[in-house]
């Protein structure tokens, strides 16, 4: 069975409970030691869970905050990935028309041993 552990700050630590188990609650000081704590809770009842997903109580201002960072970083992620195979294409073409490493560098604005890794 696959459960949510809804984490609720309370003082210096994480408040933790799971509807799908009643009497399922615990505690961490870390997010991400919530999905152990859960496990090893279930364990205890004798209950073994599946994915464990994680609903962390924040204010509605720092939530907004974060889904912006988080697509923010989705983004970024595609646009290295685009970046790095567009590199790696364009100094195996300059390098294939008789460019030096030093002047692909050059013109990429990359070092000489970046522009080998690109085409190695």
């Amino acid at each position: 069975m696959d459960v949510t552990a809804n984490a609720t700050r309370s003082g210096e630590w994480w408040a933790v409970s799971v509807p799908q188990i009643p009497g399922l609650f615990t505690q961490v000081r870390r997010l991400d030691q919530i999905e152990a704590m859960v496990r090893d809770a279930a364990d205890t009842l004798g209950l073994k869970i599946g994915a464990v997903a994680i609903n962390a109580d924040v204010d509605y201002a720092d939530r907004a905050d974060l889904d912006k960072v988080r697509d923010g970083l989705r983004t970024l992620e595609q646009l290295q990935a685009e970046i790095a195979a567009r590199s790696r294409t364009l100094a195996a073409r300059l390098r294939a028309e008789g460019l030096s490493v030093r002047d692909v560098g050059t013109l990429m604005g990359i070092s000489p041993q970046r522009v080998s890794q690109l085409t190695a």
